[in-house]
Order: C-alpha cells, then structure tokens, then sequence
C-alpha cells in the first residue's frame, strides 16, 4: 500500500485460480466511517451506494453476497489493530468485531494486519 491509496494485488492460488488481495489501510483512522469509507474506496464493491457501513452489513457482505460485497477477494485491513480505540454506534471495538467476522467468515478471506 502505498499512502493512502487502495492497492489490489493479484496471486495465483491454488488450482490456477486467481485472487486478488485488497488492502485496506485504516492507519490514521479516525472514526468507524472513515474505515468504510477506505473499505469502499480500496474495494468498489457490489451495490456500494446501499451498503450499511457498519459490522452487521459488513457481516452480510462478505458472507451473502449482500451489497457492499467484494467478489471472490482476499480481504487484508493494515494497521488494523489501531481500530482497537474506534467505537460502532452500538459500542463495541471495530477492531474486535472485525476480527470475529475474520475468523467466522466462511466465503470470504479476511485478514487484519
């Protein structure tokens, strides 16, 4: 990543299929908005002008294909771990759900870094 610029890389996985690797960057992150807001921009993702924005949409996005959906990527947040003092309108630490749909999520790759 370089700045604050998304940056998409593509590897070759297994079987000869592409994925794509997307980075979020949340360094400098201010709010819980200013991440979807990088998420979106670094992503494009499916429906983004009805995606929530939030955990629970993020939640259906990456395991239902609901809007905000990145298609078949491998999803890494850099600097996540400073999200760890961000709060979601219901309180909880964005870092602390984003890492509970990382490791429940089944269709898609997440990694915070």
């Amino acid at each position: 990543m370089v700045g604050s610029r998304p940056v998409a890389e593509v590897r070759r996985m297994r079987h000869s299929t592409l994925m794509r690797t997307i980075y979020i960057d949340c360094e400098g992150a201010k709010s819980a908005d200013e991440v979807w807001q990088r998420y979106v921009d670094a992503v494009n993702p499916a429906n983004a002008a009805v995606f929530g924005r939030n955990l629970d949409a993020f939640w259906d996005a990456v395991e239902y294909g609901s809007p905000g959906w990145p298609g078949p990527v491998k999803l890494v947040f850099l600097h996540s771990q400073r999200l760890a003092t961000l709060r979601t309108r219901n309180g909880l630490s964005l870092f602390a759900g984003l890492r509970q749909i990382a490791d429940e999520a089944t269709q898609t790759s997440i990694e915070l870094a």
